[in-house]
């Protein structure tokens, strides 16, 4: 992968050992050197922007766009594709979107004053909007806010992603509000990465997710400058602090490489996080075993230790079933009434604790 940085003094892309920068001065295409955002498209593009409008860059040139050729506001928030290769900036106005050929534009009243600092998109097609100060959007034809009158954290959403489970994870400078597959309740994170006591404010400034579904959430107090990385594996947060190895406190951002690699942008440099292995331990390994796993609902849990509880989570940590193992070392459990996607067993006795990862189809 080649990786691409945005900075006040424009881009620089790093291919693992030679750098190259682009700035206004010697590529007058770009808007401006003061890179907001940037992002890498499917089809190698890379967008930018900026406080003077979003450019493109393929491989050769960079073109513009700005309030005069395509965009209803100059500043810009965010940049994200969707499947069909659509771009959509968000703005301070609202939202441009661009085809290859034409822009079209969403803003006040459809969407909140405060403008569009993500969009995302589920399984449906449907369209899903952040906004700095007005919660998310929901657009499917007609325009649904969701806010704190409806379980959202905060007003002050920084950032949205949706999972595989098509679950929204929503950054607010709160926490991060889960909104699940169905958009019907919220399920809240705000104690992912441990502040120093008394403080547990947890404000989300970034969210990434990796290839095997695990949630990244940068974490910053600016007041306490104090932050890092989170990143939810399916049951329990894990955190890393400067004294794990980040180059500063001062998380502005995150990205995820094509092997996993967390890139981890800061005040003060950039941290390089390789990649995280799912396997479970081999205490995990050689004491449970599942079968079958994927399965279509009925699954047989088997054990050596002496297991007292065996219970299910789903991805957003749910608890969702819990029973006695009645001092029996094989249960069979039915879970055919859940939805397919990725679920926690966790099976636990006086000193111990394991977690298996099961897939329902």
């Amino acid at each position: 992968d080649n990786i691409w940085f945005g900075t006040s003094v424009g881009v620089q892309v790093f291919d693992g050992t030679n750098w190259v920068s682009y700035d206004i001065g010697n590529y007058p295409g770009m808007a401006a050197d003061n890179i907001k955002v940037i992002r890498a498209m499917t089809n190698g593009d890379i967008w930018i922007g900026t406080d003077y409008g979003a450019s493109r860059f393929d491989g050769v040139d960079w073109t513009t766009y700005n309030s005069t050729n395509g965009l209803n506001n100059n500043q810009v928030y965010s940049i994200d594709e969707d499947d069909s290769g659509n771009v959509w900036v968000g703005t301070h106005a609202g939202v441009s979107y661009y085809n290859g050929s034409n822009w079209n534009s969403y803003g006040y009243p459809d969407l909140h004053w405060s403008g569009v600092n993500a969009t995302a998109f589920d399984e449906t097609g449907d369209v899903w909007f952040a906004s700095p100060l007005g919660g998310i959007t929901h657009f499917n034809g007609v325009f649904t806010p969701y806010d704190t009158s409806n379980g959202l954290l905060s007003q002050n959403v920084t950032d949205l992603i949706i999972d595989n489970q098509d679950n929204k994870w929503i950054g607010t400078g709160s926490g991060m509000s889960v909104l699940n597959e169905s958009n019907t309740s919220f399920t809240q994170h705000t104690r992912m990465y441990i502040m120093p006591p008394p403080d547990t404010l947890n404000p989300v400034v970034d969210i990434a997710m990796d290839s095997y579904g695990r949630i990244w959430a940068a974490i910053y107090v600016g007041y306490l400058a104090e932050g890092g990385i989170a990143y939810w594996d399916g049951n329990q947060w894990e955190d890393f602090h400067v004294s794990d190895g980040l180059v500063g406190p001062n998380v502005r951002g995150l990205a995820i490489d094509s092997e996993d690699n967390v890139w981890v942008a800061t005040s003060t440099g950039v941290s390089k996080i390789s990649s995280i292995s799912t396997s479970t331990s081999p205490a995990s390994i050689s004491n449970v075993e599942v079968f079958p796993n994927p399965s279509s609902g009925v699954i047989t849990v088997s054990f050596d230790e002496n297991f007292k509880y065996i219970e299910v989570y789903n991805i957003l940590g749910s608890l969702i079933h819990s029973e006695k193992t009645n001092s029996l070392n094989e249960v069979e459990l039915n879970l055919s009434h859940l939805s397919s996607g990725i679920y926690h067993l966790v099976l636990t006795s006086e000193d111990l604790v394991l977690n298996q990862k099961i897939i329902i189809e």
